[in-house]
């Protein structure tokens, strides 16, 4: 999913992992809209005025599992094999990250493209049925 954090001049984090969209492209697949997202990142750079407070925020996203941190790592050295050449290695280590995070699109999408696989195709539209059987689990704030 597309993720946006909101970071000001700063460096600071003022909205963390949010699931928001710069056009309605996928309006209809989503059934999300761009327009309320650009209006509050629009009222943020005018006002200063955050989405949410920082204390609901930091409530609103909880850290990764063991399990999602290291389906990410498994991801990263997949990616690496994959970029050296080693088509095996990365297909051994994708399949490892998605064992161990099966909802997290960080990692099942992600490693489509990488793997030559379409990322909408028939095997994104099964996970993406899969996620939803499974109540959209996300790991950030909802757009919705």
């Amino acid at each position: 999913m597309p993720t946006v954090i909101w970071i000001d001049e700063d460096n600071r984090i003022v909205q963390p992992n949010w699931s928001a969209f710069g056009t309605d492209t996928f309006v209809e697949f989503t059934g999300v809209e761009s327009g309320p997202q650009k209006d509050l990142i629009r009222r943020w750079v005018a006002t200063g005025e955050p989405m949410m407070a920082t204390s609901a925020a930091a409530e609103a996203v909880h850290d990764l599992s063991a399990d999602e941190e290291q389906a990410r790592l498994f991801f990263r050295i997949g990616a690496h094999l994959r970029r050296t050449g080693d088509e095996t290695g990365a297909a051994r280590n994708f399949a490892k990250a998605a064992e161990l995070a099966p909802y997290d699109w960080t990692v099942r999408r992600a490693a489509m493209p990488l793997q030559g696989i379409d990322p909408f195709g028939e095997e994104f539209m099964t996970m993406y049925g899969e996620w939803q059987e499974a109540g959209s689990p996300y790991h950030g704030v909802p757009s919705r």
